[in-house]
């Protein structure tokens, strides 16, 4: 085995003075500029790539194009030198702990904090985005927090192709990238774009409020046949305390599906925070987005009867009102902040959006063939795939989520018909939404058609029957394991 030769205390123009850390793309290491001074951050190439040239010139390339991204949120990229054996960049250095290295100290942060410096690390993106980048390796051990409390996401413009295939045989170091990374990207690392850096961003968030590495003891092959299932368990699940807001607005950024996801880094923090940013609050880092002068809400909406009608409420009131099926269906209902304004579907706006727009579904675990030591009633009504407590209980795994029902986050009909509503209606715009003759607990008084007790059930598989089905499972992990064998074997070659 060669042995790599060591990094030579100085680079350039730079004197090295401490390892700071290693990862996929190379070592990091703290330096001071002779000339002027300064404390850098020099990131020596990892020797995979640089006896790569074409890798070295698509390594140039993007930090030329990383160097005029200038936000306050970004690590700036400052120098790149190619020259064999030690290629490097130089960036700024940030005085502070990653958010990755905070996780594994302390647990889980509060939630108001994680939104907080998620927020930043949006708008640095966002930034980003709009000049074409995108990062492909948005995790924890990429966001570095300084003294001063601000977020700043580094890596930005790497060669995410070539690194995506090193960090899978490196899942043991930090918090590893494939527990991030879209589906998608496990796939083909070129074909990501925005919407993978949103889903990265969601599982970054996801580890921050439950202090839970999504998907944790999972290998890169079993993580990736997770994420196309969508089998993980809700943040809620693990932290109760986590607000239903951002538990929603995580699943959304998690989906499977890069067209479930949000549209962009704004969207994705209008999802959390349930308010609309503009386009100029949202360059900076610590705007506050302020709530109108008069909080009201003009919706036009139609009844069981076809028949359009025009309202008015606050927030909270028309959300209520939405909750409780009052507005028929909620995928017609077009919203305005003034009466003769712009009207807009509701899923657009982010008052209302996480009551309209549903995640992909939780998956739940493959059903398996019970042990000769346990006992199944097959006369039971169970849930599809129903697995072991073990299974369910594993730490950022799959598994299903409680059995107490969780509510869909569209709202549904109700089971009795709606009353009669007016052709128009005022509502009190600075208090809940109400309606005449409902009492606040319209909902959980609302009558029910009874159930069907007495209908017989459909006879259940015994379960020797199951034994009949054959199971592609093996089949399938065999297949995608010699593509990968194969894929590794052409990249190495």
């Amino acid at each position: 085995m060669a042995v790599e030769p060591p990094v030579p205390p100085q680079l350039g123009n730079y004197d090295i003075v401490s390892k700071i850390a290693e990862g996929g793309m190379g070592t990091v290491y703290k330096a001071k500029n002779r000339t002027t001074g300064e404390i850098v951050a020099v990131k020596v190439i990892a020797p995979a790539t640089a006896k790569n040239p074409i890798l070295l010139q698509r390594f140039e390339r993007e930090f030329l194009a990383a160097k005029v991204l200038d936000h306050p949120n970004v690590v700036k990229a400052i120098d790149y030198s190619g020259a064999l054996p030690h290629p490097f960049l130089v960036m700024e250095f940030v005085d502070g702990l990653s958010i990755g290295q905070r996780i594994e100290k302390q647990g889980a942060y509060p939630e108001a904090e994680a939104v907080r410096l998620i927020a930043q690390v949006c708008d640095g993106l966002q930034r980003a985005h709009k000049q074409g980048l995108v990062h492909r390796d948005v995790k924890p051990d990429n966001i570095l927090v300084n003294k001063d409390g601000v977020a700043k996401l580094t890596d930005m413009g790497l060669v995410k192709e070539v690194e995506g295939d090193l960090n899978l045989t490196r899942t043991g170091r930090g918090l590893g990238t494939p527990h991030f990374m879209a589906p998608e990207q496990f796939r083909n690392a070129k074909t990501v774009d925005v919407r993978g850096d949103i889903y990265s961003l969601g599982a970054t968030l996801y580890a921050m409020v439950t202090g839970v590495v999504p998907f944790e003891n999972a290998s890169p092959l079993d993580c990736w046949m997770r994420k196309i299932r969508n089998e993980f368990r809700a943040p809620k699940d693990l932290k109760p305390a986590i607000s239903d807001r951002v538990d929603w607005a995580i699943r959304r950024a998690m989906s499977a599906e890069p067209s479930q996801r949000p549209s962009s880094c704004r969207e994705f923090l209008e999802d959390l925070t349930g308010q609309s940013r503009s386009a100029t609050t949202a360059g900076s880092p610590n705007a506050q987005v302020s709530a109108p002068a008069v909080d009201v809400w003009y919706l036009v909406y139609r009844d069981e009867n076809d028949k359009a009608h025009t309202v008015k409420g606050s927030t909270d009131g028309i959300r209520n009102a939405l909750r409780d099926s009052l507005l028929g269906d909620p995928s017609g209902v077009l919203v305005s902040r003034t009466k003769n304004g712009q009207f807009s579907p509701l899923s657009s706006v982010p008052e209302f959006r996480d009551l309209v727009v549903t995640p992909a579904a939780l998956a739940m675990p493959a059903t398996r063939t019970p042990g000769s030591d346990e006992t199944t009633d097959y006369g039971a009504s169970l849930p599809t795939g129903s697995s072991s407590s073990a299974s369910r209980l594993r730490a950022g795994g799959s598994g299903p989520r409680p059995s107490t029902p969780v509510p869909s986050t569209s709202p549904s009909k109700p089971s009795s018909p709606l009353p009669t509503q007016p052709s128009s209606g005022t509502y009190n715009a600075t208090t809940p939404y109400s309606y005449s003759g409902a009492s606040g607990a319209h909902a959980a008084h609302e009558p029910r058609e009874p159930r069907e007790t007495n209908k017989p059930k459909p006879a259940r598989p015994r379960p020797e029957n199951r034994e009949e089905s054959f199971n592609w499972t093996p089949v399938l992990l065999a297949v995608v394991m010699a593509l990968s064998a194969v894929i590794g074997y052409l990249i190495l070659k």
